[in-house]
């Protein structure tokens, strides 16, 4: 590569050895593409050995310039930023595990889309069903519910019947 200086603290071949071996694959390719350069390709073709482009090369000659192997890996993203605040999701968890009242509310139990509508009544966020969903897991609440009992079932009656059901 002629515009831009790769270090040398590492041979083309331990980087060809390093590809072979490294446990990440991306990685592995960027060091082949960069082994490939120090030879003497050009920027083009060393890119091409791996099906990218010289801006790719390029960038991971620069990470590798400056971090070495590690900077051959691919960074995570920083991911979208959470709608509700940590208050506002205590908030929430705290009226969800409260539950509603049958009477005032008119339901026994919270369905998404009841929570979702309370979300955007409240703090005019809107959220969809899977994203509502995923909030849930987040703070630490899941969607099973418990199994529903009659509100005029005998509670002992049913402690009695677990303990001495034996299933065959």
């Amino acid at each position: 590569m002629r515009g831009l200086a790769i270090r040398d603290d590492m041979s083309a071949a331990e980087l060809r050895q390093y590809a072979r071996t490294s446990p990440d694959r991306r990685a592995g390719m960027r060091a082949l593409a960069i082994a490939h350069a120090m030879d003497g390709k050009s920027r083009a073709e060393a890119a091409g050995v791996i099906g990218r482009e010289r801006q790719s090369l390029r960038d991971a000659v620069v990470r590798y310039n400056a971090e070495g192997l590690e900077g051959l890996r691919d960074r995570p993203g920083g991911g979208a930023k959470p709608q509700l605040s940590a208050v506002r999701c205590a908030e929430l968890k705290a009226w969800v595990t409260a539950g509603p009242d049958p009477e005032r509310d008119g339901v026994s139990t919270y369905r998404l889309v009841d929570i979702a509508d309370w979300v955007e009544r409240k703090w005019g966020r809107k959220y969809t069903l899977s994203g509502m969903s995923k909030l849930l897991r987040r703070i630490g609440l899941s969607w099973q519910k418990a199994r529903p009992t009659h509100p005029r079932g005998d509670a002992e009656a049913r402690e009695d019947f677990k303990k001495s059901f034996r299933p065959s």
